[in-house]
C-alpha cells in the first residue's frame, strides 16, 4: 500500500501554494439547515480560481517540480475542471499544458481551458490512452487529475480551511470523482477532527470508488452520469487506499437527486454550483446520508463551472 498523505503533507502544500489560491468562504446556511433540522456549513470552493478546488492540487504538483522536468510541458486528462486548473497552473509555472477531454465535454469547460492557455484534444477514445500517447510523443510530463499524492495534498487545503473556519463538525459530506478531493480532506479531518464522520458521494452511474471498495482494489468502469465532474473511469491506485483507510462511508445517488439540491443551492444559498458540487446536499435530501437532528454538518461545494445549456436536464 502506498504511503498515505497526512496532515503535515497538506499543511506543507497549503503553505507552498499560499496566496496563489483563494481562501474560499465557509458559509453558515441557516435557511437550508433549519429545513433539514441541522446546523449546516458549506465550503464554497466554487469561488476558487478557475471555478473549482482543482487549482490547489495542480499548483502543489507543479511548484514541487524542477524547471527541467517541465521544459517539454505537461499533459493530463479531464472532464473540465482539472483541465482549466492545469492550463492556468502551467502558465504560472512557465510551461505549457495539453489536456485530453471527452468529445462530449462541456463547451464551457473546453472554452475555459483554452482561455487559460491550454491545448485541448477532444476524443472518443479512452482518455488515459490518448494522454499516454501524447506524453510519449511530445515528452510531456503527466500530471494526473487525482491519482497523485501531490494533487491529494493540495486538495487537502479545502479540508484544512474548513476545519479551521467551521465549528467542530459531526458529519462532513464530500463529492467523489476519482477520489483526490476526499482523500486530502479526510487526511486533515482524521488528525484535526477525528470525531467527524467523513462520507463521500458519487452517482450510481459513476460508482468507481464504491465498486473498488467492494472489490478490494480499483476497477475500471464506463461512467454514465450528468454530473460530469464526477465521471472518473476508475478509482486511483493512490486514492483508493486513502478512501479505504480514512473515509467512513461512500454512498451513491441517482442523477435525479441532484436537481432538487441544485435548485436549493441556487435559490436558498445563492450559489451557482455545478451539478457535481450539489451531490453532497443531494445525498442529504434523498436520505442516502443520514444526520442526527441538530447535528453540525459540513458540505463541500466543489465547483461552479456551470454549462447553462445543460442545466434543464437536472431541473426537468
Amino acid at each position: 500500500m502506498p504511503e498515505l498523505v497526512n496532515l503535515t503533507d497538506v499543511e506543507q502544500a497549503h503553505r507552498l501554494v499560499g496566496e496563489r489560491v483563494h481562501r474560499t468562504p465557509t458559509l453558515s446556511v441557516t435557511s437550508i439547515g433549519d429545513e433539514l433540522g441541522l446546523q449546516l456549513w458549506l465550503k464554497a470552493e466554487l469561488f476558487q480560481r478557475t471555478g473549482s478546488f482543482k487549482l490547489r492540487g495542480v499548483l502543489n504538483a507543479l511548484l514541487t517540480l524542477p524547471a527541467d522536468e517541465l521544459r517539454h510541458g505537461v499533459v493530463s486528462m479531464s472532464a473540465g475542471n482539472h483541465a482549466a486548473a492545469l492550463a492556468l497552473g502551467a502558465t504560472a509555472a512557465g510551461t505549457t499544458a495539453t489536456v485530453v477531454m471527452p468529445a462530449h465535454a462541456s463547451e464551457v469547460k473546453v472554452a475555459a481551458t483554452r482561455r487559460y492557455g491550454g491545448t485541448v484534444v477532444l476524443t472518443d477514445r479512452p482518455l488515459v490512452e490518448v494522454m499516454g500517447e501524447i506524453a510519449e510523443s511530445e515528452s510531456r510530463l503527466v500530471i494526473h487529475p487525482f491519482d497523485d499524492p501531490r494533487i491529494i495534498a493540495g486538495a487537502g487545503g479545502v479540508g484544512l480551511e474548513f476545519v479551521e473556519d467551521a465549528p467542530p463538525l459531526d458529519l462532513l459530506v464530500v463529492p467523489v470523482g476519482g477520489g483526490g478531493l476526499i482523500s486530502g480532506i479526510a487526511a486533515v479531518f482524521k488528525e484535526r477532527s477525528p470525531a467527524t464522520r467523513v462520507v463521500g458521494v458519487e452517482p450510481h452511474g459513476a460508482d468507481g470508488m464504491t465498486r473498488a471498495l467492494a472489490a478490494g482494489a480499483p476497477v475500471t468502469i464506463v461512467p454514465s452520469t450528468l454530473a460530469d465532474g464526477l465521471a472518473a473511469p476508475f478509482a486511483g491506485d493512490t486514492t483508493f487506499p486513502h478512501v479505504r483507510e480514512l473515509v467512513d462511508e461512500v454512498v451513491t445517488i441517482d442523477d435525479g437527486a441532484i436537481g432538487p439540491a441544485l435548485r436549493m443551492l441556487y435559490e436558498r444559498a445563492k450559489l451557482a454550483a455545478e451539478p457535481s458540487a450539489a451531490a453532497p446536499l443531494a445525498a442529504l435530501l434523498c436520505g442516502a446520508v443520514a444526520a442526527e437532528p441538530g447535528s453540525r454538518v459540513g458540505l463541500v461545494v466543489s465547483g461552479g463551472n456551470v454549462d447553462l445549456a445543460r442545466l434543464p436536464a437536472f431541473f426537468d
